[in-house]
């Protein structure tokens, strides 16, 4: 008898309400997929980081285990699939376990399929593949997806630059961008040989590089997911790049916020038919599920181009799975895990793009990444736990109550707080202290941080306290990020 296909929105929330088979995400927190349990029966977190000190009924956090430095959140991973504590709840809780993560490689893909368990996400080398910027280029290049003016090179010094960008008429003021790593340390603005010096040692002998044109724009993002029924988009984000107030990184990003009317109905319109484009020309790579596109809009021209391109969840998750729309259809991330599970489906995904590109069907909501800002290292002695915090008249922020869902927030008077720098740890320049969300924007309209969100962020800040670094602990800055 064959099995059943699902035919709709219903049928598909019903499905996952009755899911048997055990589905945890594995990184060092659970932020990027936050909320997801709520629709995913036997969903799990397995985490590094414990953000809810052991309140969190889904969220396992493993005793601490001798191990190697980390390098990467892969490296984090890899660890945590290694624990005994970890093997012993997943043997524990029995099924064919399935697996997603935020990142991993091929040594990843290893261990799970070790523990009998099955990644839901394509093969490491086809993500590493679509996950270099040079070939977002060619992807894009082949969707009708435009880049900003660039050309592809390898950069043996700055004379040889200029002759680059003099052969491809893109002009002497640059963004360069080297094939990975994440924007605030591996996105570079060179405009003159002193710009270029600062930096020499982070391009050259790097191999090929994206040398762009450099423009006045906004930076935005919209995540998406292509299924076997086609490419469902979610809402275009702005987003919040380089404030000196939540991070030391110029260029780096630092927050979301989804509204209505963020963008013109034009921009909106583009962005979503260029992000269906892309993501049926990534079927055609063999690539299936969640990605993530940035988008530059030209502050003057209003142009919309293709910034990069992140084949994964990434920070602005939590954002798109939760926005109005998801909670009257489904989150994004559900369509993901459907696509993986090899359940037969139909889906009409015009009808449901269409859908949630209507205004009504998005709320306001902002999301700010709280990096320590000054240049110093010391160890926190006191950290704000993560909850419901309430502003109050005079603009002070004070702990309102525990919660670990970002529902809770009644009011912009309210923010939701998941803390992921704890006491004892080392507080260094561009640690995360933890993510911060509200109703309502956290930008004027003139895309910078308003009155309100400031005083968000002081408040946060001064829950913080530390003390100095003993002179004879050295700390290394990881060469990465956690989100």
């Amino acid at each position: 008898m064959p099995k059943k296909t699902l035919k709709n929105i219903s049928e598909i929330r019903r499905y996952f309400h009755r899911n048997e088979e055990p589905i945890y995400f594995v990184s060092a927190t659970n932020f990027n997929l936050l909320g997801l349990d709520e629709w995913a029966k036997n969903f799990k977190y397995i985490c590094y980081i414990d953000c809810y000190d052991g309140r969190h009924p889904n969220v396992f956090c493993p005793s601490e285990a001798p191990h190697a430095e980390f390098q990467s959140i892969e490296d984090i991973n890899n660890y945590l699939l290694q624990h005994k504590e970890v093997i012993d709840l997943i043997k524990w809780r029995g099924g064919k376990p399935k697996f997603v993560f935020l990142m991993f490689d091929q040594e990843t893909e290893r261990l799970v399929k070790d523990l009998g368990g099955e990644l839901w996400f394509p093969k490491a080398k086809l993500r590493t593949r679509c996950d270099n910027k040079i070939e977002t280029v060619r992807i894009g290049d082949k969707a009708g997806v435009p880049s900003v003016p660039n050309t592809l090179s390898e950069v043996k010094d700055y004379e040889h630059l200029r002759a680059v960008c003099d052969k491809a008429g893109i002009g002497h003021d640059l963004v360069l961008q080297s094939a990975f790593g994440d924007s605030g340390h591996t996105t570079f603005f060179i405009k003159s040989e002193a710009d270029f010096r600062k930096h020499e040692h982070e391009i050259v002998g790097e191999g090929e590089i994206k040398i762009m044109k450099r423009i006045d724009c906004r930076g935005s993002a919209i995540e998406a997911c292509a299924t076997s029924q086609g490419t469902i988009v979610g809402p275009l984000m702005t987003e919040l790049v380089g404030f000196k107030e939540l991070t030391p990184y110029r260029g780096g990003w630092c927050g979301n916020e989804i509204f209505a009317t963020a963008f013109p109905p034009k921009t909106r319109e583009t962005a979503r038919e260029l992000t269906f484009k892309f993501g049926e020309q990534l079927r055609k790579e063999g690539y299936r599920g969640y990605f993530e596109l940035d988008f530059l809009i030209d502050k003057k021209t209003g142009d919309i181009w293709l910034g990069e391109l992140n084949p994964r969840i990434t920070g602005a998750s939590s954002m798109t799975n939760h926005a109005a729309f998801a909670h009257a259809d489904a989150p994004l991330f559900l369509f993901h895990l459907l696509e993986f599970s090899k359940k037969k489906f139909t889906l009409d995904v015009d009808e449901l793009n269409a859908r949630w590109a209507d205004p009504d069907m998005i709320d306001s909501w902002s999301q700010m990444v709280i990096k320590h800002t000054d240049d110093s290292v010391d160890i926190v002695t006191q950290a704000p736990e993560s909850g419901i915090y309430r502003m109050l008249d005079d603009g002070s922020v004070v702990y309102d109550r525990f919660d670990y869902h970002r529902r809770a927030v009644e009011s912009e008077n309210e923010a939701f707080f998941l803390r992921i720098l704890k006491p004892g740890d080392f507080r260094y320049e561009g640690a995360d202290l933890g993510i911060l969300v509200t109703r309502g924007r956290s930008m004027t309209s003139g895309f910078q941080l308003n009155a309100r969100a400031g005083k968000w962020i002081d408040g946060i800040k001064a829950g913080f306290t530390a003390r100095p670094l003993p002179t004879a602990e050295v700390l290394a800055e990881p060469a990465f990020k956690m989100l």
